[in-house]
């Protein structure tokens, strides 16, 4: 066998040992040597020179970007999981026709499309559905990031919080964390637009929380800004501390009839 392909192969099966024990320094650090090892095989994108190893390198190549896109979930690192999720696609698209398919490519393109969501990257989530063939949509994965999407748009919150206990893959928790802060996040920014107060009871089932330390946890974290007091959550202090701007009415007014006589005259 070829040296380099045995340098890769080493080192990627002491990388997954890591993998497995979650030591994350020595997977970082393997991972950035295997990244250097595979820039010499030509096969690889964006090349694709047909080699005598091409499919073997190929596979072992996409084996390892898939290991580091979930690794980067695992480490909760977002920038991490986007770099490597790019370097993982060509193998997804341009040699999807050489290679036979992989197992883990519909749970990492969930994984990608919970990412956008999170991020809430609205565009570039249906640029990616866009690409996406007519089974691949059919995949559960692939559904329940569409699904999220669409409870989210819907203002069905609850949807979106209960299917973290449906999670396609183990791989998904963290994202959908993430999206259940952001949900939460969402209804508490709307709360202290439209009430003055709030009982303890009716913030914890607006903001979709099953206990008051759960609620008073979030709020003494998130919002330190809140006051609560006598069973009561208290947004008046906030709205009080905002000043508020007189609209210029009359100069409004008087701006409009002033561009309505012009638009006359030029008629």
């Amino acid at each position: 066998m070829d040296p380099k392909i045995t340098e890769v192969s080493q080192t990627f099966e002491r990388f997954k040992a890591a993998f497995v024990r979650n030591d994350f320094d020595t997977c970082t650090r393997l991972l950035s040597q295997l990244k250097v090892l595979l820039t010499a095989f030509t096969s690889l994108p964006p090349l694709f020179q047909e080699t005598s190893n091409a499919i073997h390198e190929l596979t072992t190549a996409r084996d390892i970007y898939e290991h580091a896109v979930v690794l980067s979930v695992k480490m909760e690192d977002q920038d991490a999981f986007e770099r490597d999720f790019f370097q993982l696609k060509p193998y997804y698209t341009d040699a999807r026709g050489r290679l036979p398919a992989s197992p883990q490519e519909y749970p990492i393109l969930g994984l990608n499309l919970l990412r956008l969501l999170v991020q809430n990257r609205i565009a570039e989530f249906h640029t990616e559905l866009e690409l996406l063939s007519q089974s691949a949509l059919d995949n559960p994965c692939i559904k329940h990031a569409v699904e999220l999407e669409q409870s989210f748009m819907e203002g069905a919150y609850h949807r979106v919080l209960s299917a973290r206990q449906t999670v396609p893959d183990a791989t998904y928790a963290y994202f959908m964390d993430l999206l259940a802060k952001t949900v939460r996040d969402e209804i508490a920014g709307c709360s202290d637009k439209a009430y003055d107060r709030l009982s303890t009871s009716d913030a914890r089932q607006i903001l979709l929380f099953s206990s008051d330390k759960e609620l008073l946890q979030y709020v003494e974290k998130e919002h330190p800004e809140w006051e609560i007091k006598d069973g009561f959550i208290i947004f008046q202090k906030v709205k009080d501390s905002v000043p508020c701007k007189e609209i210029p009415s009359l100069q409004l007014i008087t701006q409009t009839l002033s561009y309505a006589r012009e638009l006359e005259r030029i008629v």
